[in-house]
C-alpha cells in the first residue's frame, strides 16, 4: 500500500476522533501532530513485504533512540502506525528496525543501528535514527519486522525518495517510500504498515 496517498474522512473516523487527539511527538514543531493514517479499509493492501537480507541479527535492545548505540550522521525521526486491513490500531505490535551505519556498514558484532520497540494502545511507533549510507548494489534503506501479539512477521524495507540509486536497486519498491520532512535537527520520515493478518 501506498503512504503518500490523503486519508479519506471515513477512515479518519475508523481509527476514532479522539485516538490522535492531543498526540505530539517530541521533536516536531509545536501544535504539529502525527497526521492521521493513510486511506486503507477492508480491501486495502498490505504492505508489501521484503527480504531480510543478510544481516539481520535477532534480539535486538528495546529502544527507540538508535543514536545510543554511537552511531552518527543525519537524523531521522521515524514516526507511523501499525494498522489492520480496517484502518484499526495494532496496540503492543513488535517493531523491530536494523541499518547500516553513515559508512554504508552494519554492525555484525553488537547493535549499533538495530533496536525494537513496541506500539502503544494507538498503534504508534518512533525511532531516532540517522540516514544510512548506501552501499554497492543497495539504495537507502531501512530493515524492518513488524509483528502483531502471535501474529506473523512482516518483514520489509523502507526507502528514501529521491534517491539516485532507487531506480537501480532491484530490489526497491515504490509503495515502500517513507514521507520525508526536513526540520531543525535532521528529518522526520513516515511510514504506516498495513498487516495482511493481525
Amino acid at each position: 500500500m501506498g503512504n503518500d496517498r490523503t486519508p479519506l474522512r471515513r477512515d479518519v473516523l475508523v481509527m476514532g476522533a479522539g485516538a490522535l487527539a492531543g498526540f505530539a511527538l517530541p521533536g516536531l514543531a509545536a501544535g504539529q501532530e502525527l497526521t492521521p493514517t493513510p486511506q486503507c479499509d477492508a480491501g486495502g493492501a498490505p504492505t508489501v513485504a521484503q527480504t531480510e537480507g543478510p544481516f539481520f541479527k535477532p534480539k535486538s535492545p528495546r529502544m527507540s533512540d538508535l543514536r545510543t548505540s554511537g552511531l552518527s550522521g543525519v537524523t531521522v525521526t521515524l514516526t507511523g502506525f501499525v494498522l489492520t486491513r480496517a484502518c484499526r490500531p495494532v496496540p503492543n505490535a513488535l517493531v523491530d528496525l536494523w541499518h547500516a551505519d553513515a559508512n554504508g556498514d552494519y554492525d555484525n558484532k553488537g547493535f549499533r543501528g538495530r533496536g525494537h520497540q513496541f506500539t502503544d494502545e494507538q498503534g504508534r511507533y518512533r525511532f531516532v535514527t540517522i540516514i544510512p549510507a548506501r552501499y554497492p548494489g543497495r539504495t537507502r534503506h531501512y530493515h524492518v519486522k513488524v509483528q502483531a501479539a502471535n501474529g506473523p512477521i512482516l518483514t520489509t524495507q523502507l526507502y528514501f525518495p529521491g534517491e539516485p540509486g532507487n531506480s537501480r536497486d532491484p530490489i526497491f519498491r515504490r509503495e515502500l517510500l517513507m514521507r520525508i520532512a526536513e526540520n531543525a535537527a535532521g528529518r522526520d520520515a513516515r511510514f504506516d504498515f498495513v498487516l495482511a493478518q493481525s
